[in-house]
């Protein structure tokens, strides 16, 4: 338990104040003033003084001690800063008009802290300069490095999501390939005896010609066929199944789904039958169904590799690999790229709709970070919605500048806090849920690196972030 004490001459005096480098310039009745202002609390070892959404009411002097800031995201606490002895913290909140503080404060040693309420605090300003140019100086320090700290734990936490995305989507197809290999391994096992008994079989001269011209016929039906609407692809296999069931071809029920796919009819099959003997009839289907199992698998492979190869692409393409920082940038790949690495997010009841202009320039920009503003972007979007709804993107030119709008149908923003989203620590999340940051990264990038803008207009079902970016950059 914290011990508070009333402060009076007995615990607390000027001299000790003056020990604060803050305020040493101050006059001895000024900090006399102080004493009656505030209240002296010891804290514990391991004790929390403040904790991260409590009421930002007070200031702080650390007297005597070690105080740990921290903040927590998701299940983590990620240490902010540590102040040790004869120092002011807790102001920051105050000084930007936050009604809670953003971190949490923990004893490391026993302390004892000076608590100031807001009210003398702004007094204290008001009335004396060489506090306040002391205190904003220290501010501004402050918030650099908690903004720092932040955005680099911001980027931490978008580099674990898109790995955990990217993962997921690695896994499908690589899984699939691995499974097409283990039958692509059975179905060679099967082929070779057939090919070897088809080989033994005696045949009439112009029948193995015909074998080679029908394997041929058979890959080009497989590759250009058209597939069929499920009712049609029934209605075709009962057809063939029943031809093959008339010629006494054993299982032919199994040989219909892969003749139907490569586009293999009962036409079809009644040209090889006035070619190849009855006897031979079976063993040719059979050999001729198997080896085209075996060509779909190997495209299956080639489909899943590819699958593999695009989305490693998509995260060179996303993190500009390999490239210059500052270059020329289409916005589409950008867009494309940032969509594919956030597609295990899009799949769970989020359609995309896109509205490309695809005249629009070239812009010279930082693709990097360019694209750490679309995920931004569009991962508050699918979360504004709680990931069920339509996003739409759409891109077009104004005058010398790009616009890319960010398009959601969720419940929108309200208007009393449209104009503080782009702030540093905002945030409409629950406490550890986020930093606040990420929208106030995607207006630094916007604003900042690229002399762009970067605005939000909101009502219920319609939320738009509009990114206007200039062609050229100076």
């Amino acid at each position: 338990m914290l011990d508070i004490k009333t402060l009076d001459a007995n615990t607390l005096d000027i001299d000790t104040l003056r020990q604060v480098q803050i305020l040493s310039k101050l006059p001895d009745e000024r900090l006399q003033w102080l004493l009656t202002q505030g209240k002296e609390v010891w804290v514990q070892p391991g004790e929390i003084h403040r904790r991260e959404g409590d009421p930002a009411e007070h200031v702080f002097v650390l007297l005597e001690g070690q105080v740990r800031i921290t903040q927590k995201v998701s299940t983590q606490e990620i240490i902010l800063a540590t102040y040790d002895t004869k120092t002011l913290y807790g102001e920051l909140p105050v000084l930007m008009g936050k009604a809670h503080f953003w971190a949490s404060g923990r004893a490391l040693t026993r302390c004892r802290i000076f608590e100031l309420p807001n009210e003398a605090f702004w007094q204290l300003l008001a009335s004396c300069s060489c506090v306040t140019t002391s205190i904003l100086r220290t501010m501004a320090q402050r918030v650099q490095a908690v903004q720092v700290l932040s955005q680099h734990r911001e980027k931490l936490i978008a580099l674990g999501t898109l790995a955990a995305g990217l993962a997921h989507e690695l896994n499908n197809p690589a899984a699939a390939c691995r499974r097409a290999v283990g039958q692509l391994q059975e179905t060679f096992e099967v082929l070779q005896p057939l090919a070897l008994k088809l080989n033994q079989q005696q045949m009439t001269c112009p029948e193995p010609e015909f074998l080679v011209q029908l394997q041929q016929e058979a890959f080009k039906g497989a590759t250009t066929s058209t597939p069929l609407d499920p009712l049609t692809q029934s209605d075709r296999e009962d057809e063939v199944a029943n031809w093959l069931e008339e010629r006494g071809i054993a299982d032919g029920w199994k040989f219909a789904p892969t003749l139907v796919s490569a586009g293999l009819y009962t036409d079809w099959l009644d040209t090889v039958a006035q070619k190849v003997s009855d006897r031979s009839l079976a063993k040719v289907l059979n050999w001729l169904v198997t080896t085209l199992t075996a060509v779909g698998l190997l495209n299956e492979i080639e489909h899943c590799t590819g699958r593999i190869s695009t989305l490693v692409q998509a995260v060179k393409d996303y993190s500009y690999m390999d490239q210059a920082p500052l270059q020329e940038v289409d916005v589409h790949e950008g867009l494309e790229s940032t969509l594919t690495i956030l597609s295990h997010k899009l799949k769970q009841g989020v359609t995309v709709i896109r509205e490309y202009d695809r005249s629009l320039p070239r812009i010279t920009a930082y693709g990097s970070e360019l694209n750490q503003v679309w995920t931004n972007l569009i991962d508050n979007a699918i979360d504004a919605m709680n990931e069920q709804g339509q996003v739409w993107i759409r891109t077009s030119r104004e005058n010398d500048h790009v616009l890319v709008e960010i398009v959601d149908n969720g419940p929108g923003i309200p208007p009393e806090i449209q104009a503080h989203i782009f702030e540093p620590f905002f945030t409409t999340k629950g406490v550890g849920q986020g930093t606040g940051l990420g929208l106030h990264i995607a207006y630094r990038v916007v604003v900042g690196q690229h002399q762009g803008d970067l605005r939000v207009i909101s009502q219920p079902g319609d939320t738009r972030f509009q990114v206007r970016l200039p062609v050229n950059q100076s």
